[in-house]
């Protein structure tokens, strides 16, 4: 009997667009989604979802918040200290798929850092780039959230990339859907951009370490990649 494919993901936002994703873009099924409700418990519970037998391939779609390099370390600790042995220093940019040791019954991991494995960030930063370069409400978002007076703004700069999605989707012909929501997957997930689509060496977008949006997005490849999402 098969074993599964799950996918652990640090909350509800993080579960739904992921699975528009895989559904718009055709990239396959995944199983078993597991929710942690943060970034935390996420990493704790690598050790444990490790030990069941059943799986047989195991993702990891966190947050790289303010530190990749942090973040990352944090999550391949977790790997080592199960066993795994052949962990790169660094994610790799189209997202980091690492086989379970020959000797082991391990299964094999697929690990996403958000947004692109490359830079600090969170979900919304992924979702930015899904957003059509040439829209001209983004960017009067960007341009009305910069012009908040000192002072005046009360969210710190992480949270940047949430006020500029969530200020877009407001301004829809539908305000007030969330980022979870199908209409606001499926806007974000059909805008056409998207070089790597059914494509099983799907490739995350190429830009340099401080760029901003780019017209190619990011696609989760390390999930196709590990089997976890599977067509």
């Amino acid at each position: 009997m098969p074993g599964k494919r799950v996918l652990m993901v640090e909350g509800q936002d993080d579960e739904h667009v992921v699975k528009h994703i895989c559904g718009e873009r055709r990239l396959g099924i995944i199983e078993t989604i597991h929710r942690y409700g943060g970034k935390a418990p996420l990493i704790d519970g690598i050790g444990v979802r490790l030990k069941e037998s059943d799986i047989t391939a195991l993702g990891i779609l966190i947050d790289a918040d303010t530190d990749l390099q942090s973040c990352w370390q944090a999550v391949t600790n977790r790997l080592r200290q199960a066993g795994y042995k052949e962990i790169p220093a660094l994610p790799a940019p189209e997202g980091t798929v690492i086989l379970a040791p020959s000797d082991s019954l391990l299964p094999r991991v697929g690990i996403w850092l958000m947004p692109d494995n490359r830079l600090p960030g969170i979900l919304e930063d992924f979702l930015t780039f899904l957003v059509p370069p040439a829209d001209p409400l983004f960017a009067h978002v960007e341009r009305s959230i910069d012009q908040i007076p000192p002072g005046q703004r009360r969210f710190d700069d992480l949270k940047q990339p949430k006020a500029r999605i969530h200020t877009w989707l407001a301004w829809q012909q539908e305000p007030g859907v969330t980022v979870h929501g199908a209409e606001t997957c499926h806007r974000l997930t059909s805008s056409g951009f998207s070089p790597g689509c059914g494509n099983p060496d799907i490739r995350a977008q190429e830009r340099s370490p401080g760029e901003g949006r780019v017209d190619d997005e990011p696609e989760l490849g390390s999930l196709r990649a590990a089997g976890i999402a599977e067509s």
